[in-house]
């Protein structure tokens, strides 16, 4: 009897959406195209068992499961399983409540009552109904294509060795060693550890007693340095007290000359001011303004001369436009006037009133010659004289209009020249006009600036003879002014050196003591006062560096602590390393000890599962194989029949890889898991490199491994539906790889 029987899984977990996946007792084949679900409800097996692990985190290469199987709509993940366990009908299922626990809410009740199952939680689930550990279940009766290959885990391991020993699951030699090795590493890895950090200890503290005699020869070198700077302190300072005193009698000296020196200073300067005040000579504002205003003189001088220039040029610029006016056509006038003066030109010509008797007589004469000649023919004759008369009355016509044509151009050009005569004598009339209001502005200039240079100097020449009576002149009163701006220079010289004697009384009345020894009395110092000062200053600062270098070393003395205590502990540290190197060496023949045990238990381990495994094998490959080995870290070799040589799983093929792995998982369920139990195994795509024959091989296994337990295959391939077509103990189903809308 099968004691964990899967019915139904419903899911909303990756692509799967409310999807439910109905199973049956024995071997299950579900049929899926690539991209349908199949490992997704693999995952979701093993999610709904031992839930998901929340504190993963994605990294390179990595997805964690909470991110890689969210609902691709959105929702919260989700599941719920159907099985029989123990006789029992249950139902699991398992809520998210939190964003951050997905899965996290867990439940089980007995199917039809809804009550509670007792003991079994979210934690737990897995090892109560599959009787064994996420890590084991993962490495035994978890079957993936990508994870064929059997890898090492303590819980698998306690497991293999309960299975050839007392059959208690307690003892794993990888935790055993692990925890020798960090009790070894403990006391000593590498430079770490318990013993390099004594050892360090033991280093410091000697290095800090040779360091504490070192210290004490300086302490008492840098103290005998000290005596020498401090004598030679005292006697600079008592050579520096001598000069002082050399130094103010010097003063006093200095003193009596300066107050001397103040008194002829002030004497001189107060003579000075006496004679200046009874000469009244002006302040040296008022002498800087007449001088200034004697220059002022000079520029208004040649300003006038200036002036006086222009003026005579402007008569002369006068006088040659009145020339111009008066050589005009029309001299005395103006232009207005000589605008209206007449033209003179000759009487236009009229027709000649002898002409028209001219005319009459020659008529009259042609008629009377006719009539003589023609023989008394009156109208011939009065023709000829009437023709005669008027041809001589157009000849006369035509020469008077010729005439006066004549005489209208004599007019026009006339006219012409007048307006041409009156244009240049209007530019030369306002030129003219324009000297003479020039001469005019020029001339006023002129006697203005005159005016104001008379002005100024007698102004100038009355200010000085107040002081200067003998000052007629302006060269005489600049002399004046400059003597007089000599004697207030020297009565201003005067008055600063007073003032300067008299600060110089007083700063060396304030430095000067009162009183004191006659310089005479005392001799002069061997050095400068500077050069004294200097190497006191030097001695004073070699005397603090030595009392800085002494507290220095007293106080490293005083860190570093007392000799005695330091090599008490000193030799405490090395009672300690004895004792830690004496626990590293017995450790190290603990765990030599224990390599040896766990290699004597592995000549037990390897022959049993590889004896099972290699069943499998020989029955998955048609007897092409015979014999399976492998170590404790599950490193396989097989050995073909009728070869002696075995070969390593990584010289096979692909798919006799696979298939070798697949023997071992088998035979690991087999003999690992709990037999009361009955672990499903789930296979996913775990047939994909198989050939023909060998998959039908694995399928003939499998139904007969699926009479004690139910098996779980997931399969992107038909053949093994096709294999067992008909079979009715073999439950198939086909998936499609519609995707439910959101």
């Amino acid at each position: 009897m099968i004691f964990l029987l899967i019915h139904r899984m419903s899911a909303t977990f990756g692509r799967l959406q409310n999807q439910t996946l109905e199973l049956r007792d024995g071997l299950n084949i579900i049929e899926a195209p690539n991209e349908t679900g199949k490992s997704t409800w693999c995952a979701f097996l093993s999610a709904m068992f031992f839930g998901i692990n929340s504190r993963e985190r994605d990294r390179a290469g990595f997805i964690a499961d909470k991110n890689r199987f969210a609902p691709w709509s959105g929702v919260s993940m989700s599941g719920r399983l159907d099985c029989r366990a123990g006789g029992q009908e249950l139902t699991l299922s398992r809520v998210t409540r939190r964003q951050t626990a997905p899965m996290g809410e867990f439940q089980a009740v007995y199917a039809g009552t809804g009550e509670v199952v007792p003991g079994l939680t979210g934690q737990n689930c897995g090892d109560t109904l599959l009787g064994v550990s996420r890590e084991v279940f993962e490495r035994s009766a978890f079957i993936r294509q990508a994870g064929l290959a059997v890898t090492q885990d303590p819980g698998l391991e306690r497991r293999i060795a309960a299975l050839i020993t007392s059959g208690e699951e307690g003892t794993s030699y990888s935790e055993a060693a692990d925890t020798l090795k960090k009790q070894l590493n403990r006391r000593r890895h590498n430079k770490t550890g318990q013993l390099p950090t004594l050892e360090a200890e033991l280093q410091e503290t000697a290095h800090q007693l040779e360091e504490l005699e070192t210290l004490e020869i300086q302490l008492a070198a840098a103290q005998e340095q000290m005596e020498t700077l401090a004598i030679e302190k005292a006697a600079l300072e008592e050579e520096l007290s001598a000069c002082d005193r050399w130094e103010a009698s010097r003063r006093r000296r200095a003193l009596f000359q300066a107050e001397t020196a103040a008194r002829e200073s002030a004497q001189w300067a107060s003579d000075l001011r006496r004679r200046i005040e009874e000469e009244r000579m002006p302040e040296n504002d008022a002498i800087g303004r007449l001088r200034g205003a004697i220059v002022n003189l000079e520029t208004v001088r040649r300003s006038t001369k200036k002036a006086r220039e222009e003026q005579d040029a402007a008569r002369l610029a006068l006088l040659r436009a009145e020339d111009a006016v008066n050589n005009s056509p029309f001299p005395g006038q103006t232009p207005e006037q000589a605008a209206r003066l007449p033209l003179h030109i000759d009487p236009r010509p009229r027709f000649p009133l002898w002409g028209v008797l001219l005319a009459l007589a020659l008529g009259l004469g042609l008629w009377a010659a006719m009539v003589f000649f023609a023989q008394q023919n009156l109208r011939l004759s009065t023709g000829c004289g009437c023709g005669a008369g008027g041809l001589c009355l157009l000849a006369l016509s035509l020469l008077t209009i010729q005439k006066q044509k004549k005489w209208e151009a004599r007019a026009a050009e006339l006219r012409q020249q007048r307006q041409k005569e009156l244009a240049a004598f209007t530019a030369l009339y306002r030129a003219a006009e324009a000297a003479q209001a020039e001469l005019t502005a020029k001339t006023a200039a002129a006697d203005s600036l005159y005016a104001s240079l008379t002005s100024n100097e007698q102004g100038i020449l009355l200010e000085v003879r107040r002081f200067a009576p003998a000052a007629f002149d302006v060269p005489s009163a600049d002399a004046a002014l400059r003597a007089c701006a000599v004697r207030r220079k020297e009565l201003m010289e005067a008055e600063s050196a007073a003032r300067e004697a008299r600060l110089r009384c007083d700063l060396l009345t304030q430095q000067t003591p009162a009183a004191g020894e006659d310089p005479a009395d005392l001799p002069a110092p061997v050095r400068s006062r500077e050069a004294v000062a200097a190497r006191l200053e030097e001695a004073r600062d070699a005397l603090a560096a030595a009392r800085s270098e002494a507290d220095r070393l007293a106080g490293r003395l005083h860190a570093l602590g007392d000799p005695v205590v330091l090599r008490s502990s000193a030799a405490h540290l090395q009672e300690e390393i004895q004792a830690l190197e004496g626990e590293h060496k017995a450790i190290q023949l603990a765990l030599e000890a224990l390599g040896a045990a766990n290699t004597a238990l592995q000549t037990r381990f390897s022959p049993e599962l590889g004896r099972r495994a290699a069943e499998i094998f020989r029955e998955l490959t048609g007897g092409r194989y015979t014999g399976v080995t492998l170590d404790r870290s599950f490193h396989l070799s097989a050995e073909p029949a009728g070869d002696s040589v075995c070969r390593d799983a990584a010289l096979l093929s692909a798919g006799a890889a696979d298939q070798l792995y697949l023997a071992v998982r088998l035979a690991i369920c087999d003999l690992i898991l709990p037999e009361e139990n009955q672990v499903p195994i789930v296979l996913d795509d775990a047939l994909a490199n198989f050939d023909g024959s060998r998959c039908a091989a694995a399928l003939r296994y499998l139904r007969t491994t699926a009479q004690k337990r139910q098996i779980l295959l997931f399969t992107c391939h038909s053949r093994e539906a096709e294999f067992f077509a008909g079979d009715s103990a073999v439950s198939i189903q086909r998936l499609t790889d519609e995707v439910p809308l959101v």
